[in-house]
């Protein structure tokens, strides 16, 4: 990395929004760059409220009633090891992007299929090999997941059952971290997902001018314009490196054009 990237982003107060170990390596990352990460995580995962439904669900998987297991989050496999659930050999597994993939792979669970270009449940389904449309398919998500999945599978010609296997809470930040996003001294909030845009549109508006929103991904983009945010840089992709490298390529155009941004949505 050159000195140039390496400062790149030297004195920059960093909202990350997530904790754990994504929140632990996008905070290593950042510092890589000079910035000061400040984790403040917005949403948290809790067991479904029809845990019934979702064990005879996971029941149905292990005994081979599904041709495929779509699977759309790392904590969804979360929720799939809670359970020492086994996949069959005859049912195939899809994953929404690298991360999850890596995330089922960790866990000892094999991947049959990953979209390539768009990492998201419109890439999945556009993506899909129309050789391997029949039977039925699993789809556990969060319980506030939009229908894009289900429908999208379903007008292919698939049998999809939806079920909820975890919900999204909001977490309530500091009064501190409010006040410093308010007064600016917070210079980029890192937005992953759209509950996230929604928590920040919900806790920490009205974002000063000044304050860089960085999205994951057009998706998010999207759901992070649709909350109120204005959208100054979108990753190439959905992943963390691509989040920061956005953020940096950002942070030296801003540095060569006098250091300041006019607030305008960077695409």
């Amino acid at each position: 990395m050159s000195p140039r990237r390496r400062k790149a982003l030297a004195g920059w107060r960093v909202l990350v929004p997530r904790g754990g170990k994504w929140g632990d390596g996008v905070a290593a990352a950042l510092r890589a760059h000079s910035a000061i990460p400040v984790i403040a995580p917005l949403i948290n995962f809790a067991s479904t409220e029809d845990p019934t439904a979702l064990a005879n669900a996971l029941h149905e998987l292990e005994d081979g009633q599904f041709e495929w297991l779509v699977v759309t989050s790392a904590t969804t496999v979360d929720v799939l090891m809670s359970h020492r659930t086994k996949v069959p050999t005859a049912t195939k597994i899809a994953a929404v992007g690298e991360t999850t993939a890596a995330a089922l792979t960790l866990a000892g669970y094999r991947v049959d299929f990953i979209p390539e270009g768009d990492n998201s449940a419109r890439g999945l389904v556009k993506e899909w090999p129309r050789t391997e449309v029949r039977g039925r398919v699993l789809i556990p998500q969060s319980e506030i997941a939009e229908p894009t999945l289900v429908a999208g599978l379903t007008s292919l010609g698939f049998d999809t059952r939806f079920v909820a296997a975890y919900r999204t809470v909001g977490v309530a930040v500091s009064h501190e971290i409010a006040a410093d996003v308010a007064s600016g001294s917070i210079r980029a909030v890192l937005v992953t997902s759209g509950s996230i845009a929604r928590q920040v549109a919900a806790q920490l508006a009205p974002i000063p001018e000044a304050t860089i929103i960085a999205c994951i991904g057009p998706r998010t983009a999207f759901d992070a314009r649709a909350a109120g945010l204005a959208v100054h840089i979108i990753a190439e992709d959905r992943s963390a490196e691509s989040l920061i490298e956005g953020l940096v390529e950002y942070a030296l155009e801003i540095a060569h054009a006098g250091g300041t941004h006019d607030g305008d949505p960077h695409d």
